[in-house]
């Protein structure tokens, strides 16, 4: 039976009387991809906000079988989660080596042994930022920026690593190149929760799948199930997963 990593349960997110998620639950099991997928606006961001403890919420959130609602955003950095927002955060002005090192400030300040051995994982994962080391960042293309984004949330060396659609604004081919970087973070013992504005391919590399309407979980399943869904099909494959931008 594989280990439960995450658990959430009966979730409520409100942005004043708006209730942005309800009463929501998902579970992430340890070395596995969960997707969540929906329409524009359901409330995927948030959700993920919530579960890294940026937003107020009420309901359980457990990771590693321990209850941190009650913990700030950094405890649960340290504690082994980690978060990718959209918007990417990069140091613009600051080398590409410099943004990775500072990935791992936190385990710097405890001493960790680690970080050389995660830093050299990470250039093994994507060759483009050693040879971008000495860049600035805000000089990168914007696939380039996005698995910077990836490396630098490695280099804390997460056990859950949360990513807020990283295909967004990207080319098509850019963005299989993304996803197939994200199937691949596997190697690294990491377990990975996505968002992800193409929905075919969010499925296509993931082991579980959730969507999310209206702030409420509509449906959940092993990926391949969802993947051939009618009314998945329907709703967000028939094109591919076009049209679905930034979310609330």
């Amino acid at each position: 039976m594989a280990e439960r990593l995450l658990a959430v349960r009966d979730l409520n997110v409100r942005y004043g009387k708006v209730e942005a998620i309800y009463k929501a639950s998902l579970n992430v099991d340890r070395g596995t991809i969960v997707s969540v997928i929906g329409p524009n606006g359901a409330g995927k961001t948030t959700l993920l906000n919530a579960v890294m403890g940026m937003l107020p919420s009420k309901g359980e959130v457990e990771f590693c079988g321990t209850d941190i609602g009650r913990l700030s955003t950094e405890q649960r950095v340290t504690k082994g989660m980690c978060l990718v927002p959209e918007t990417r955060e990069l140091f613009a002005q600051m080398t590409v080596a410099d943004n990775l090192e500072l990935g791992a400030f936190t385990r710097f300040r405890r001493g960790d042994k680690g970080i050389k051995q995660s830093l050299d994982t990470v250039y093994e994962l994507f060759p483009r930022l050693l040879e971008r080391r000495s860049q600035l960042a805000g000089s990168l293309s914007g696939g380039e920026r996005q698995m910077l984004a990836l490396g630098r949330a490695l280099m804390s060396n997460p056990t859950l690593l949360m990513l807020d659609e990283p295909s967004l604004g990207l080319a098509p081919l850019i963005v299989k190149e993304i996803l197939h970087n994200i199937s691949n973070l596997r190697s690294t013992g990491v377990s990975i929760l996505l968002i992800e504005q193409n929905a075919r391919a969010a499925l296509q590399i993931s082991d579980y799948g959730y969507v999310l309407e209206n702030g409420d979980i509509a449906m959940e399943g092993p990926s391949e199930n969802l993947a051939s869904d009618p009314k998945v099909i329907e709703s967000y494959l028939g094109m591919g997963g076009a049209g679905q931008g930034r979310d609330a």
